[in-house]
């Protein structure tokens, strides 16, 4: 009897441990989670969705087979942006988007991108701001690196600014105007 008895104590303070665990470890990811949903009080601009995640291809037409004959998405067409010195292909995705780049001319980042990465690989992020005027004087005032001065008209017909990737944790990030 007398053992049985001290088992179960000991199986309900474990019981109990592990509730007051979970309810410490439910807390601090409700606080975290609150925290980061949390608007910056007076922010003159506000992040938005992720718009699309860029890939530089050497193989334009094999890249797109790959996305819509192999695994069954809807691809543009194959549109040519001098401007950025790229051929840009977008794929659907039901919350975001693929863009396939490849080079357009001698001078195209992406003929620089593909010679160090021969099979190609991700590019760029590109995230959606609310006013990218605002985002880009905040963002110079807080040293992250513009790569232009003014923005340029991207892929969708909106404004767009790339941050430097040494800002940004090494990952180039493209900002376009929701």
């Amino acid at each position: 009897m007398h053992n049985r008895k001290s088992i179960g104590k000991k199986l309900l303070k474990k019981r109990l441990i592990c509730r007051v665990r979970g309810a410490i470890h439910a807390r601090r990811n409700m606080s975290f989670s609150q925290t980061l949903g949390q608007k910056i009080p007076n922010a003159l601009w506000n992040l938005g969705r992720l718009n699309h995640v860029a890939i530089a291809v050497p193989d334009l037409e094999k890249a797109k087979s790959l996305y819509q004959n192999v695994l069954g998405a809807t691809v543009s067409e194959t549109v040519p942006l001098p401007d950025h010195g790229v051929y840009t292909i977008f794929v659907e995705l039901g919350n975001t988007k693929l863009e396939l780049l490849h080079p357009l001319g001698q001078n195209s980042p992406i003929s620089g991108f593909l010679h160090k990465n021969k099979a190609g690989g991700m590019h760029h992020i590109c995230i959606e701001v609310d006013d990218i005027k605002k985002a880009m004087s905040d963002l110079k005032q807080k040293n992250i690196r513009l790569l232009s001065e003014e923005p340029k008209t991207g892929a969708h017909g909106k404004p767009v600014v790339f941050l430097h990737p040494k800002d940004c944790d090494g990952v180039l990030v493209e900002l376009e105007e929701a």
